[in-house]
């Protein structure tokens, strides 16, 4: 049967012949893991998600989750693969053993996402949302918070969520108008409004724990006033079951273009005066802790945009191969006709799909690699580079993929034609679940400015810094490959330019202001994009071109794809980024200034 989630070969030279996650085994973590438990894991979520969430896709698209006497509900097969996820652990994976979970590498955990994204990214996005509001909890909760919510959390009893918009404010969280009244108990009494909560209401699971910001009376005003409350739907009994409702109210759902299996939420906290919150951590330090939840969703943002990219990728391929249609430009309208995948411009798409597909999955599983190295690293020094070389690349992560992930999904349906248009095959599907990701979790534009602004500068440059070394590693191991030294060649000279402006809009910061440098902040971040995606898809070739020559016949073909995929991207895509690089050195301001009555 053919593949249609992910190419399990490919996943397996991206995990073991590119990252080479094996050797992670030889750290305490991780040392009673091997090769065998990896893929025992990674084969339980591709049944799992093949058997529980592909099949209900479909129906949970077109029968979205319904408002109804003060209550949301959903598709019944969604809380069955919940479970499902639940009870094969994948919501304590990477926990401690003490605590029932696995000690799994986090970039075996993204690995095992991936099946599930590309399956039903809709019913997906429960337990993911669940897994990060766990660890922010474990991150920064106190031991007593920990040890009453986190173990309904990690068995499936309890969902989790993040609430952070408002009406009002969108993406300015520093606006925020939700009170926290601190009561003599200790904790905080709840009045506000958010806005857009995915998962903030459902009839999946016995309770949900809102991780809500919101600014103590008497706080600073912006984003230094901002302080972090865990919000349960209901509130606990003495043992620590769903006792009476906790004042949370759906005030209604929101009806999204995809991605329509999640409940899209607009909640009202306290309107009768008594919605509890309990204060996490210290207070007006919210942002800061919230972020922790931020960054883990924006990597999650990248791995369902890159592998929504990536089953559009392989339905589209198994559909070229095998609809005929039209005749070679050479038969003159003679013979019989032949497989689209046999025309020169499907290849093309299909090509360009897989460049952005499998570079989409390599950029994720090295983001993932790299959170492993910041808490796992042999030493202080290598932990310390690798949280810098993750802090600059996490914009990237979430952006690129979620662009060109849904430019894979726009392909797909254009190697369909008119077939990939209708809702009789699943690649329209593909698109619209996809288009949210540029969107949710700090905008495309946000992400440029947070790489721009602050991630470029961050301790001196220091991941900047990290990524040029990587990068010239690369660039001098593929020298010695007569297939990649000419793809060295161009990463090399793209180094170059890219360092230059680099170079050139660090110093435009003081002399021109940073309006007008920042105003081209997308257009730097797509640069970098390209770059960083251009340097994994070297590495992939390199790996292949070294073993290619022992090679079994099975594998030839496989690696010969890595190459040519790599030498599509370096020569199509990467040169882009000259063109950039010149309205960005020379400050270009023709969209700053466009004025507001001209349009």
């Amino acid at each position: 049967m053919n593949e249609m989630l992910i190419n399990s070969r490919d996943l397996r030279f991206q995990l073991y012949e590119l990252l080479g996650v094996e050797t992670l085994t030889q750290r305490e973590r991780f040392a009673e893991h091997s090769r065998e438990t990896f893929d025992a894991a990674l084969e339980t979520a591709r049944q799992i998600a093949e058997e529980q969430f592909a099949p209900h896709n479909r129906k949970g698209d077109e029968n979205e989750p319904v408002f109804r006497d003060g209550r949301a509900e959903t598709i019944p097969e969604t809380k069955t693969a919940w479970h499902a996820f639940a009870e094969a652990g994948f919501l304590a994976a990477h926990h401690d053993a003490e605590d029932g979970g696995m000690q799994m590498p986090t970039t075996i955990q993204q690995a095992c996402h991936g099946y599930f994204f590309a399956a039903n990214v809709s019913t997906a996005a429960y337990p993911f949302l669940t897994v990060a509001a766990g660890n922010l909890l474990s991150a920064h909760g106190s031991a007593e918070q920990k040890e009453r919510w986190l173990p309904p959390m990690l068995d499936g009893r309890f969902s989790g969520t993040m609430a952070l918009t408002e009406p009002h404010a969108g993406s300015s969280l520093g606006d925020l108008r939700t009170r926290a009244i601190p009561q003599d108990d200790g904790s905080y009494r709840i009045v506000g409004n958010k806005i857009y909560i995915s998962g903030g209401e459902q009839d999946i699971t016995d309770n949900i724990v809102h991780m809500v910001i919101a600014r103590i009376e008497g706080a600073p005003a912006g984003v230094k006033g901002i302080s972090l409350f865990i919000v349960p739907k209901y509130r606990l009994d003495a043992d620590g079951n769903p006792a009476e409702p906790n004042d949370v109210t759906l005030a209604g759902l929101l009806h999204k273009m995809g991605y329509r299996g999640t409940t899209s939420t607009v909640l009202n906290f306290g309107d009768n005066g008594d919605c509890h919150g309990y204060l996490v951590g210290e207070a007006n330090k919210g942002l800061a802790y919230m972020f922790h939840m931020m960054n883990e969703a924006r990597i999650g943002v990248g791995v369902g945009a890159a592998l929504l990219g990536y089953t559009g990728y392989l339905h589209s391929l198994d559909y070229a191969r095998n609809r005929p249609q039209g005749r070679p430009v050479t038969a003159k309208g003679e013979g019989g006709q032949i497989p689209i995948i046999q025309h020169a411009d499907v290849r093309r798409m299909l090509l360009e799909q897989k460049a952005y597909a499998e570079g989409g999955m390599a950029l994720c599983l090295y983001a993932a690699s790299l959170f492993d190295d910041t808490s796992t690293g042999p030493d202080a020094a290598s932990r310390a580079e690798a949280q810098e070389l993750l802090d600059l690349l996490t914009p990237v992560v979430k952006s690129w993929t979620a662009e060109y992930g849904c430019k894979a999904n726009d392909l797909a349906i254009q190697v369909l034609g008119g077939a990939g248009y209708t809702r009789d095959y699943p690649v329209e599907q593909f698109y619209r679940d996809n288009r949210l990701n540029p969107i949710h979790e700090g905008t495309n534009g946000i992400q440029g400015m947070d790489l721009l602004g602050r991630k470029m500068h961050q301790n001196g440059g220091a991941g900047f810094k990290a990524l040029l070394t990587r990068v010239s590693a690369a660039v001098e191991e593929a020298r010695g490959h007569d297939e990649t030294a000419p793809l060295a060649a161009d990463l090399e000279q793209a180094m170059g330019t890219v360092t230059a402006t680099a170079r050139a809009l660090g110093e435009a910061f003081g002399s021109a202001g940073p309006e007008r440098v920042m105003a081209n902040a997308s257009v730097y971040l797509d640069l970098m994009g390209r770059f960083v995606v251009s340097w994994l898809w070297l590495r992939q070739a390199t790996v292949a071109a070294r073993a290619l020559p022992d090679a079994h016949a099975d594998d030839t073909a496989f690696y010969q794809g890595k190459l040519q995929a790599a030498r599509y991207y370096l020569r199509w895509e990467l040169p882009r980024i000259e063109h950039q690089s010149r309205l960005l050195q020379g400050l270009d301001d023709t969209c700053l200034a466009m004025r507001e009555d001209w349009f």
